[in-house]
C-alpha cells in the first residue's frame, strides 16, 4: 500500500469492504460496487451537500443507487464518511434485522433516500425528487434560495433497459430539470453476459434525443475526467445530465473482472485474494479500513455541518422577513396539514340525480386543494376523464414549476415512480392517476409506495365493466382484488359522492399510500344525514339498510352494487326476508377495527352475500363458509354498461335468487 494516494487508498478500501461483505453474507454483487467505488467516493467527498450527521436535513443533495444490487457500494460509502453505520452494520450485510439489508431499503439504513432493487425505479423516484424541489423552490424562494439542492442517481444497463427509466427520461428532459444529474455505469456485463446480447443501441443518442445535456467518460479510474464531468453537469441548469462512464465490473479480480459471474455471486476466495495483491492491499486483513481513510472520508462531516449551518443562517434571515411564508414552510415539511382543512370537504345531497364518484372527487379535489396548497399532481393524459385537474392550480412545465398540474403524459410506469420520488421528497403530497385497468402497468411502484409507506394518493377511475362500450380490455376486473392483496396499502372502493369525499379526508389523513376507486357511470347520493357515512367510511365498513327486527341475510357490497343491494334489499322485504345492506368501502380500514366491530356488522351466524363487480376471491374472509360472492371470474363484454352488467349477472333478481337460496340453506 506504499505510495497510494489518499483518493485511491480510500477508493480500494470502499472495494475491499464491499468484496469481503459479500463473502462474509456468501450471498450478493460484489463486481459493481468494485467498478463504481471511484464515482462515489468522489460524489460523497467532493460534491455531494450532505451532512452525515443529519441526514434529513431538508436541503441536503440526494443520492439514489438506482442499479440496488450494488447496495454494498452505497453502505461502504455511508460508513466512511460519518453516517450512523458501524463496521459491525458492514459484516452484518444481508443477515436478519440489520442495517445493511441486501437492497437499500428506505427507513432501513440512515442516508438511502429510497429503496431501490427493482431496476429503473430509482431512476423514476429521482425525477419526482427533482420536480418537488423545482416546485418547493418556485413557491418558497425569496432573495434566500432556501430550497436549492442537486439529486443525483447512479444507473446502470439494467436501469437503462427497463421502460419506466426511459419514460422518467423523456419527461424529465420536457421539463428540462437542470438539477438531476444521472450518471450511467457502462459496464457493458448483466447477469446473462455482455450487454451485446440484447442492447446494442448508442444510448447517449437516446438521452440527446430526450434533450438531455450529454458526456462521456472513457474510463472511471480517471478521477480528473470523472470530476470535470461532474463539474459540467452541475454548472448545467437549462437540461438534466447524463454522465456515460466506461467501467470495468469486478475491477482488479484476476479471473472475474469484465465477467458475468462477478455480477450477481461471491467472488471465492482465490478472486479475492487476487483482487487484494492487485489493490496492494493486506491479504489476512478482512474488512481492513486504514485509519488515514477513515479520518480523510470522516471530514465530510464537518464539511456538512457548516454547510448545514450556512443554510440554516440562511434560513433564518428568510424567516425574518417572511414570516408566514416561513410557518407555511415549517408545517409543510413536517407534514402537517393546515388548521380547518377538514371544513373544505363538501357535503353532497341527494337531488334525485345520479353522479359518477369520479366527478364528486374532481369536486373533492377542488375543495381540498384550496386549502391544502401542497397538494399536487395530475394524470397519464386522462384528466380530463379521472377529473383531475386542479382549476386554477396552473401547469408543472419547464421554467415553470409552481404550477400544482402536473402533465404525465401516456407515462403510468414512470408516473407511479415519480409520485413516490416527490413523497420522499417532502413538502409536498402527490396524487396521480390513471384507468384502474391501467394500475397494472404501475404495479411495481406502488408496491413500493406500501413498502416505504410514502404518502401517495392514486385515483382509480372507470372501476369496473360498467365502462361498457370500451370492452373487456379496458374493464378492469382482477385489479380490484390484485390491489387488495398489496400489504401496507389501503384500497377504498365509495359507494356514492359522499363516501368518496370520506375517501379523500382518510387519503389526505393517512401516512401512507392509498387507492380510491371510482365509477364512470353516475350512482344515486346516500343521504348522509340518514347514513353514518363519515363513521361508517372511516371504519372500512358499517350498517347501510338495517330491517325491523333481526336480518335474516346480510348483503355486502362496494362501489356501485352498493345501491344494487339496497334495491335488492326491498324486493327481499317483499317477499319477507328481513335483509341488512353493508356498504364495504374498504378492507383494510375494516379489518383495522376490534373484534366487536367488525362481528356486530357481520355477525357470524347470519348468512352473507358479497356482490362485486369483479373477481370473487378473497371475498370469503368475510362472508364464510357459509355464504356466498357474486361477482366476475371472468372478462367482460363491449357493449353498453347496463346490458353488460345485467349479461353477467349483476341484477336485482339474482341477488334475490342467491340470498333466498343461503336462507334456504341456513
Amino acid at each position: 500500500m506504499d505510495g497510494k494516494g489518499i483518493d485511491e487508498l480510500c477508493i480500494d478500501t470502499i472495494r475491499t469492504l464491499s468484496m469481503d461483505a459479500v463473502e462474509k453474507a456468501r450471498s450478493g454483487h460484489p463486481g459493481t460496487p468494485m467498478a463504481l467505488a471511484p464515482v462515489v467516493y468522489l460524489l460523497f467527498t467532493r460534491f455531494l451537500k450532505h451532512n452525515p450527521k443529519d441526514p434529513s436535513w431538508p436541503d441536503r443533495d440526494r443520492f439514489i443507487l438506482s442499479c440496488g444490487h450494488a447496495s454494498m457500494l452505497l453502505y461502504s460509502i455511508l460508513y466512511l464518511t460519518g453516517y450512523d453505520l458501524s463496521l459491525e452494520d458492514i459484516k452484518n450485510f444481508r443477515q436478519w434485522g440489520s442495517k445493511t439489508p441486501g437492497h437499500p431499503e428506505h427507513g432501513e439504513t440512515p442516508g438511502v433516500e429510497t429503496t431501490t432493487g427493482p431496476l429503473g425505479q430509482g431512476c423514476g423516484n429521482s425525477v419526482g425528487m427533482a420536480m418537488a424541489e423545482a416546485h418547493l423552490a418556485a413557491r418558497f424562494n425569496r432573495e434566500e434560495r432556501i430550497v436549492d439542492h442537486t439529486t443525483y442517481v447512479l444507473c446502470s444497463d439494467g436501469d437503462m433497459m427497463e421502460g419506466v427509466s426511459q419514460e422518467a427520461a423523456s419527461l424529465a428532459g420536457h421539463l428540462r430539470l437542470g438539477k438531476l444529474i444521472w450518471i450511467y455505469d457502462d459496464n457493458r456485463i448483466t447477469i446473462e453476459g455482455d450487454t451485446a446480447l440484447t442492447f446494442t443501441e448508442d444510448v447517449m443518442k437516446r438521452f440527446e434525443a430526450y434533450g438531455w445535456h450529454v458526456q462521456r467518460v472513457e474510463d472511471v479510474n480517471d478521477l480528473d475526467a470523472l470530476t470535470m464531468a461532474i463539474k459540467r453537469a452541475r454548472e448545467e441548469r437549462e437540461r438534466p445530465s447524463f454522465i456515460s462512464v466506461r467501467s470495468y465490473i469486478a475491477y482488479g479480480a484476476p479471473g472475474k473482472q469484465d465477467t458475468a459471474s462477478a455480477h450477481g455471486e461471491p467472488l471465492g476466495e482465490e478472486e479475492i485474494r487476487g483482487a487484494k495483491r492487485f489493490y496492494g492491499w493486506p491479504l489476512d486483513k478482512p474488512f481492513y479500513v486504514p485509519q488515514e481513510v477513515l479520518d480523510h472520508c470522516r471530514k465530510v462531516v464537518e464539511k456538512g455541518e457548516r454547510l448545514q449551518r450556512e443554510w440554516e443562517e440562511r434560513l433564518k434571515r428568510w424567516k425574518e422577513r417572511h414570516p408566514d411564508l416561513a410557518r407555511e414552510w415549517e408545517r409543510v415539511m413536517r407534514g402537517d396539514l393546515p388548521p380547518g382543512w377538514e371544513d373544505s370537504i363538501p357535503l353532497f345531497k341527494p337531488q334525485g340525480k345520479d353522479i359518477a364518484t369520479r366527478v364528486a372527487s374532481g369536486d373533492v379535489l377542488n375543495s381540498v386543494a384550496s386549502r391544502i396548497p401542497e397538494l399536487i399532481g395530475g394524470s397519464a393524459d386522462l384528466a380530463p376523464s379521472t377529473k383531475t385537474i386542479i382549476k386554477g392550480g396552473g401547469d408543472f412545465e419547464a421554467h415553470s414549476y409552481s404550477g400544482r398540474n402536473i402533465h404525465f403524459g401516456v407515462r403510468e410506469h414512470a408516473m407511479g415512480a415519480i409520485v413516490n420520488g416527490m413523497a420522499l421528497h417532502g413538502g409536498v403530497i402527490p396524487y396521480c392517476s390513471t384507468f384502474l385497468v391501467f394500475s397494472d402497468y404501475m404495479r411495481p411502484s406502488i408496491r413500493l409506495a406500501a413498502m416505504m409507506g410514502t404518502k401517495v394518493i392514486y385515483i382509480f377511475s372507470h372501476d369496473s365493466i360498467a365502462i361498457g362500450e370500451d370492452g373487456p380490455t379496458h374493464q378492469p376486473v382482477e385489479q380490484l382484488m390484485a390491489l387488495r392483496a398489496i400489504p401496507g396499502l389501503v384500497v377504498i372502493r365509495p359507494a356514492d359522492a359522499n363516501e368518496t369525499a370520506e375517501a379523500w379526508r382518510i387519503a389526505l389523513k393517512e401516512k401512507g399510500p392509498v387507492a380510491i376507486l371510482l365509477t364512470r357511470q353516475g350512482v344515486p347520493i346516500l343521504d348522509p344525514e340518514r347514513y353514518p357515512i363519515r363513521e361508517g367510511v372511516e371504519r372500512g365498513a358499517y350498517i347501510l339498510r338495517e330491517p325491523e327486527g333481526k336480518p335474516g341475510i346480510i348483503l355486502i357490497g362496494t362501489g356501485s352494487e352498493v345501491h344494487l343491494l339496497l334495491r335488492a334489499a326491498g324486493m327481499l322485504e317483499e317477499r319477507g326476508v328481513k335483509a341488512r345492506v353493508v356498504s364495504m368501502p374498504s378492507w383494510e380500514l375494516f379489518d383495522r377495527e376490534g373484534e366487536g366491530y367488525r362481528q356486530k356488522v357481520l355477525p357470524p351466524h347470519i348468512p352473507k352475500l358479497a356482490v362485486e363487480a369483479g373477481v370473487r376471491r378473497g371475498w370469503r374472509d368475510y362472508v364464510g363458509e357459509r355464504g356466498d360472492v357474486i361477482g366476475l371470474d371472468r372478462f367482460g363484454a363491449s357493449a353498453p354498461w347496463k346490458v353488460v352488467y345485467a349479461r353477467l349477472g349483476f341484477t336485482e333478481e339474482r341477488v334475490v335468487e342467491k340470498a333466498m337460496a343461503l336462507i334456504k340453506e341456513g
